[in-house]
């Protein structure tokens, strides 16, 4: 547990100040650069709001690893099929690509089951793209456990498992950026990439929940979640929030949530305000449009 929390061994510290470097290095290319006139920039109370969400997601991403922690470890010493050793350099790419796929499938869960939805959204609510918007966290990463829990189970080792979900992040930072246009063609194809995660972040019809990858997009690829960058896209959520109120931007939605399930007598409608899809409505209560394209 020692180790799991101190702050050196965790490799998120040391990308940090490489962090603020990037964005200082992004003003500066916005501000004296040619670029694109479309590209969003940057916005003071914007940019304030996203970096001060990411500092208190520290501390909800630290009560996180202390409670999953000991879950992983009893997985682990008591079911787990085998133990994988962890001085072997193959150890660590798969251990990398699990929490990769792990953190697809809750991705893609988060966006698709309301209630994990109204923790993920806050990350989604600017309508800016930039390197300060990476920083625009949740604090209510908890759903992310059941989709780790196989990996301890196979044996991986729990701590292993924190180490390779900061590599992730770490890489997920620099592709929120309107700065760098398509890579490669082989990059594209494999990686999660700014053009890919564009996608992610727009709000246009042909974008909504698409390109779920962190590190690989080939999940996507195999999972039919692919789209590529068309057009600019128009970021933000489908419904404006307005506001720079971290609570509201953190926990409006499960205000909402919780308004909807008590305005219904039916326990189908309750359930179906809280496990169906963002923007769900009674088909008594709905039209066809919203039964189709789900508002989120």
């Amino acid at each position: 547990m020692n180790d799991l929390l101190d702050p050196l061994k965790n490799p998120v510290t040391y990308a940090a100040p490489f962090f603020l470097l990037t964005i200082l290095i992004e003003l500066a290319a916005l501000k004296w650069l040619d670029h694109d006139d479309n590209t969003t920039g940057y916005a003071l109370k914007d940019a304030r709001a996203s970096i001060s969400m990411g500092v208190v997601s520290v501390v909800f991403l630290t009560l996180f690893k202390v409670v999953t922690f000991f879950g992983f470890t009893a997985v682990f010493a008591y079911l787990a099929l085998w133990e994988l050793p962890t001085d072997e350099w193959w150890y660590w790419v798969l251990v990398i690509l699990g929490v990769d796929l792990g953190y697809y499938f809750h991705h893609r869960f988060s966006h698709r089951v309301r209630i994990a939805w109204a923790g993920h959204q806050a990350h989604h609510s600017s309508e800016f793209m930039n390197f300060g918007t990476a920083l625009r966290q949740k604090w209510n990463p908890w759903f992310e456990f059941f989709f780790w829990l196989p990996l301890p189970l196979l044996g991986f080792a729990p701590w292993t498992l924190y180490v390779a979900f900061g590599v992730n992040l770490i890489f997920q930072f620099y592709v929120h950026t309107e700065l760098v246009d398509r890579l490669p063609r082989p990059i594209e194809y494999v990686f999660n990439t700014p053009s890919h995660h564009r996608v992610h972040h727009g709000s246009d019809p042909e974008y909504l929940d698409k390109n779920y990858g962190g590190i690989l997009i080939i999940w996507d690829r195999l999972f039919g979640t692919f789209t590529r960058e068309r057009q600019r896209p128009t970021y933000g959520l489908t419904k404006k929030v307005e506001t720079y109120n971290l609570l509201k931007l953190q926990y409006g939605d499960y205000v909402d949530i919780a308004r909807d399930v008590r305005s219904t007598r039916r326990w189908r409608h309750k359930l179906g305000y809280v496990f169906g899809p963002p923007g769900w409505t009674p088909k008594d209560e709905a039209s066809e449009d919203d039964l189709v394209l789900p508002r989120r």
